[in-house]
């Protein structure tokens, strides 16, 4: 049986981005991004939204305005997650994200990534790597994350960071590329 190129994108594979089977999913991810700008008014019909956009997501999901996603099937929330204005998730790939996590404004988030050789970019072919970033971890405003990323926990992306390899638990990182600036101690020598 063929493998379908939503299927291609999700395992890490070569996958043609301009498919139509994933220009349609991420056309329906509009419409919801659309219908969720239209309703910060009503909070019941806004969680309606997150969870129908969403791959996972609870009633104390809160996304701010001006947010984007590519797909948003494949971004997972945890519990009492709060996005700020301005945020892009390019959830080609897995993006988990863990309980009690905030973004700044303007954090991005980037699974997808391209060949290096030309040929291949060019015929539109892309691959993706999952993100995760574990619970009560912040990420600061115009951050920016790469594929194949994880941030540990209870860690810190610093504002404008751009974060290119795996985060431990319990730092501070800053920079471009982000390096660990500061240990933070979150009561684990007691």
């Amino acid at each position: 049986m063929a493998i379908s190129e939503l299927e291609r994108m999700l395992s890490g594979e070569l996958y043609h981005g301009g498919h139509p089977e994933l220009i349609a999913l991420r056309l329906k991810a509009k419409e919801l991004i659309d219908e969720m700008q239209h309703s910060y008014g009503d909070r019941s019909r806004r969680i309606e939204i997150t969870r129908k956009l969403l791959g996972t997501s609870d009633d104390d999901t809160y996304i701010e305005k001006y947010a984007y996603f590519d797909y948003g099937i494949n971004t997972h929330v945890g519990k009492n997650f709060y996005m700020n204005a301005g945020c892009v998730i390019l959830d080609c790939g897995r993006v988990d994200i863990g309980d009690n996590v905030m973004f700044g404004p303007k954090v991005q988030i980037y699974t997808v990534t391209h060949p290096l050789e030309a040929e291949l970019r060019i015929g539109g072919q892309e691959y993706a790597r999952p993100i995760r970033i574990c619970d009560n971890a912040w990420i600061g405003g115009g951050s920016i994350i790469l594929p194949g990323v994880t941030i540990g926990k209870n860690s810190v992306v610093a504002a404008g960071a751009v974060v290119t390899k795996d985060v431990p638990e319990n730092v501070v990182v800053g920079g471009n590329p982000a390096k660990v600036i500061k240990h933070i101690d979150n009561g684990q020598n007691e």
